[in-house]
């Protein structure tokens, strides 16, 4: 059994992060049997040498290996890639065509981008896994095949489980042994590695000098998240190579090479929520119901004093903050006192209790519309939750400024104040 570092010259792979020993390791082991692999790790991070790795040191390592990119082929031709078609199969068959597993019989095939595999595809994939068979597009004749498979995927397979994209039933068959790459970002000790092999390598291609990073440019390499992992930095290596005059690199001068420098930090980096999250949805759907139900009880207690007093020129007196919080600007605008009392005139009519009428008329037991003395204010757990949460955390975003938590929220300063009395923040 091959050394992991004896891999590691054989197939060009830089660096010795923990993770990365531990995938070439695993792939070193499986490497004699024919245990189907699932390679997974985001796009770049170099995916493609683990089945490389197992295929040269397996006992098929004199068959045929063909990789294949699921994602790049159209679905509707994807199933005359993979298995072959007959002559007259569809339109544009005029010959009998063998497909990648027909042709590479005895040897390996590497699927990658497997999760893009549509399902109809899946089926026919899983079928090939459990007894080696499968059918050509256009024939009844089953055919076997001897080969080994292994997959890769940069995509969540749960996830797309979960979303009904891909088999469950043909992951676990895909995945007997699977082996994960870690991302470049969590390889920091082997960024640098990396780009003074890229940028020797390409001094050498275009004849010219070797580019070299001073120690803070340096740090700055290892900072930066590298979305596009080995692949992206490469690209940025071969950039500066080819387009710097000076050879020596320093940090100002790499800045201009790395995309988004200021957002990839790992001290400013932020949490952004999928197209497909529907929280900022939800949150003003609370707030609204927040406000309503804030709004209704206070039109309730109104009412009541409206009902019991039958004076209504009196209870507007009292009451002349609610009814301004009821009907008056939002924004917290002063409001001319004329046109609130008219306002407030408008909106009381249709309550107005006749002031001759005195209360003894109001026949309490006989009326069974009248409710108005056993209202209670109800409370719905989960919107207190809801609203006290929301607040909290807005609260914290603004570190404590009202005015700012407030505006967030879409209510007044002065209801956020009452608010926070009211759950004693």
């Amino acid at each position: 059994m091959e050394s992991i570092q004896a891999v590691k010259q054989r197939f060009g792979i830089i660096g010795d992060d923990q993770r990365l020993n531990r995938a070439i390791e695993k792939a070193i082991q499986v490497a004699p049997t024919d245990i189907s692999v699932l390679v997974t790790g985001e796009s770049g991070v170099g995916k493609e040498s683990i089945p490389k790795i197992i295929h040269s040191l397996s006992h098929r390592k004199h068959g045929k290996y063909i990789a294949v990119n699921c994602g790049a082929i159209p679905e509707g031709t994807i199933d005359s890639e993979l298995f072959g078609h007959e002559k007259g199969a569809f339109t544009g068959a005029t010959q009998t065509r063998s497909g990648y597993f027909e042709v590479a019989d005895g040897g390996t095939i590497f699927l990658d981008e497997v999760g893009e595999l549509p399902l109809p595809t899946q089926v026919r994939l899983l079928r090939v896994l459990e007894n080696g068979e499968f059918i050509k597009v256009g024939s009844s004749k089953v055919q076997k095949s001897d080969i080994r498979i292994i997959a890769a995927t940069n995509i969540n397979m749960q996830e797309s489980i979960k979303k009904e994209r891909f088999r469950e039933d043909l992951y676990y068959r895909l995945s007997t042994v699977e082996i994960n790459l870690p991302p470049l970002r969590d390889r920091k000790d082997d960024i640098h590695l990396l780009f003074r092999k890229f940028a020797s390598d390409f001094a050498l291609k275009y004849k010219m000098p070797t580019i070299k990073l001073q120690d803070d440019a340096v740090n700055l390499l290892q900072k930066y998240r590298w979305g596009g992992n080995i692949r992206q930095l490469r690209n940025i290596a071969e950039q500066i190579s080819v387009l710097e005059q000076e050879r020596i690199i320093g940090p100002e001068r790499l800045k201009e090479y790395l995309p988004n420098i200021g957002s990839n930090l790992p001290a400013v980096i932020a949490d952004k929520k999928k197209e497909s999250d529907f929280s900022n949805e939800r949150e003003i759907l609370y707030k609204v119901l927040f406000d309503m139900k804030s709004d209704l009880t206070d039109l309730k207690k109104l009412t009541l004093k409206l009902m019991e007093s039958g004076n209504s020129k009196k209870v507007q007196d009292e009451n002349e903050s609610l009814i301004q919080k009821l009907y008056g600007d939002d924004d917290g605008e002063d409001v001319d006192a004329e046109e609130l009392e008219a306002l407030n005139d408008e909106r009381l009519e249709v309550l107005q209790i006749p002031q001759n009428s005195p209360k003894s008329e109001i026949n309490r037991e006989k009326d069974k519309y009248y409710f108005a003395e056993e209202i209670q204010e109800e409370e719905t757990l989960s919107l207190q939750d809801k609203e006290l949460e929301l607040i909290k955390k807005s609260l914290e975003r603004h570190s404590g400024k009202r005015k700012a938590a407030a505006e967030e929220l879409g209510i007044s300063e002065r209801t956020l104040y009452r608010k926070i009395k009211q759950y004693d923040l």
